[in-house]
């Protein structure tokens, strides 16, 4: 039988710290508690505390998922990041040494929100290629520390937080499996998700640039239509690929970016409301942790139910995968505590 990736561990992380929009309206951002839930559906969300990282996250994610599927090694390890412990080195190699796997490849997978979706496609190409029997793949984020903690657009919409799934080949016909992908992208609307300042084109500088440039910018009403046009297309692109009925599937996941998005997509694929999946209301956007998360959360779906996960994120990127749920139990996981300080220091 052909083989393929198939889903063997689910792993989760969250901070505990909680944000709830009223705290966020007692810093002194020009908001409420109404305002928030009715333009996205979001009540609360987890944000790191000072010292905790990505890879923090991750580890404890990765951990995790290790620990669901009851192994200790892989091959591979892919990380789906937007914001890495630095901007050099890329930090998955640092995630797979506090592993315990050093000497395994890993590298950083930066395709913003859709960072897992494109790591699910990347896994099981080089699994059925037969390049890795066993991949570790990691969405985790701390927008917290890219977020204009001022701008209501962005502030009111982020959360942190880690997401980790063990891959494995195996059937098709296997609970898991991963069966059929779309992925798309468009340079064009670069603009759309976008932090100006620290690459090659705008250098940080010593002083600073204007503080819009520092922080995550977004223009919601563009990102809103477009998110909801490719996400739907990309969608009945898989359904049609898999040769699924809208109706059939039992288990849709889009990206938890917003609750207005996320609707406007399943009604015009048309998924059934007891069939969408989602934490958006206790958890925010947590960018490319958002599916996994969602999963380990999701309540008694069947294993080997028909599945649809989609997503979009800057750059403009978007995709969506076919798979059948995994029978995998997830675990979920306090963050990592950091490494030794005098690791970590600043040279």
């Amino acid at each position: 039988m052909e083989q393929t990736a198939v889903i063997t561990g689910l792993g989760a992380c969250l901070p505990p710290l909680v944000v709830g929009n009223e705290d966020l309206a007692r810093s002194g951002l020009d908001t409420s508690d109404e305002w928030i839930v009715a333009r996205t559906g979001i009540e609360r969300r987890r944000r790191v505390t000072p010292g905790t990282a990505t890879s923090d996250l991750g580890v404890a994610a990765a951990r995790a998922a290790l620990a669901s599927a009851a192994v200790s090694e892989v091959d591979l390890v892919l990380l789906a990041t937007t914001t890495p412990d630095r901007l050099c080195p890329a930090s998955a190699p640092r995630v797979a040494t506090r592993l315990g796997l050093a000497g395994v490849p890993a590298f950083d997978l930066a395709a913003v929100c859709s960072g897992f979706v494109y790591g699910l496609v990347v896994a099981r190409a080089l699994i059925r290629a037969e390049a890795y029997a066993r991949v570790l793949l990691i969405g985790a984020d701390t927008y917290s520390s890219i977020v204009d903690p001022l701008d209501r657009n962005t502030a009111v919409i982020f959360g942190d937080g880690a997401g980790a799934v063990v891959l494995e080949r195996g059937p098709m016909d296997a609970a898991g499996a991963i069966l059929d992908a779309d992925l798309g992208s468009d340079g064009g609307g670069h603009d759309l998700i976008t932090l100006v300042e620290g690459g090659s084109r705008y250098p940080a500088r010593l002083g600073g640039t204007a503080r819009q440039h520092r922080y995550l910018h977004m223009k919601g009403t563009d990102v809103f239509r477009y998110a909801v046009r490719q996400m739907t297309a990309s969608t009945q692109a898989v359904l049609a690929r898999a040769g699924w009925r809208a109706d059939s599937v039992e288990a849709f996941v889009g990206h938890q970016a917003n609750q207005r998005i996320l609707n406007a997509v399943a009604d015009r694929v048309g998924i059934a409301p007891q069939s969408r999946i989602g934490n958006l209301r206790e958890v925010g956007n947590t960018a490319a942790a958002s599916i996994p998360l969602a999963m380990a959360e999701a309540p008694g779906v069947r294993p080997g139910g028909r599945t649809v996960l989609t997503a979009f994120g800057g750059g403009v990127t978007w995709g969506s995968v076919g798979l059948t749920w995994p029978a995998a139990m997830p675990v979920h996981s306090e963050p990592a505590p950091p490494p030794d300080p005098q690791d970590e220091r600043l040279p």
